[in-house]
């Protein structure tokens, strides 16, 4: 039986006089990959946000693994998410830019971020800084960031921005393993081949609405 595990209802948000989610409804499953596709300004990104708690619907609502963003959690658990360009900072080494992050909440071990780091194709034990890291490096970090502590659910914007064709090969690969391990994912990219080769069920934003599924 399908589990669902984001249920979004009606969702409507505005800012000023610019309405960015326009009456949004969508089920989500486990174990499948879900793509997002539309133009920049189509809503993609603050819908994105708004599952994960950082930007709050004027009305409607969002249900996470049964709880209410907003109401029973402000963020939800158990979500790995990249939704703009990962910051790290940039004089430490890959593993400690993860290792700082993972202390805030103590859930994982330094194997675990060591096991993170190599899925993405870098090397933890390497002591270069990640300010001299190249756009796709970075890009495989922030993955990285995002699966470390195994969430069950993936909320990834544009997650192959920077990456050569053999990074978005392996990321793809990456992706796919972990859609076969239970994992959700939602996705938004602008290439088409993405969407193609990852994707059970794509739809389309236009002006805040889903137009197409």
């Amino acid at each position: 039986m399908n589990e669902l595990v984001i249920s979004i209802k009606n969702a409507y948000k505005k800012f000023g006089e610019q309405v960015v989610l326009n009456d949004v409804s969508l089920e989500i499953y486990k174990g499948r990959i879900y793509g997002i596709i539309g133009r920049n300004g189509s809503g993609k990104t603050v819908l994105f946000k708004s599952i994960c708690g950082f930007i709050l619907l004027d009305s409607g609502e969002i249900t996470v693994l049964d709880k209410v963003i907003g109401k029973d959690v402000d963020m939800p658990k158990n979500v790995g998410l990249i939704i703009e360009t990962p910051g790290f900072l940039k004089d430490y080494s890959a593993y400690w830019n993860l290792k700082f992050l993972a202390d805030l909440n103590k859930k994982i071990t330094n194997d675990d971020i060591k096991n993170a780091i190599r899925r993405v194709g870098l090397n933890p034990e390497d002591k270069k800084a990640v300010g001299k890291y190249s756009l796709g490096m970075r890009q495989r970090l922030g993955i990285a960031q995002a699966i470390m502590e195994n969430p069950d659910i993936l909320v990834l914007d544009e997650p192959f921005n920077g990456l050569d064709k053999k990074g978005v090969t392996e990321m793809r690969s990456l992706l796919l393993q972990m859609k076969d391990e239970g994992k959700t994912i939602i996705m938004a990219s602008h290439s088409s081949e993405d969407i193609d080769i990852l994707c059970d069920e794509v739809y389309e934003m236009e002006a805040g609405k889903i137009v197409r599924e």
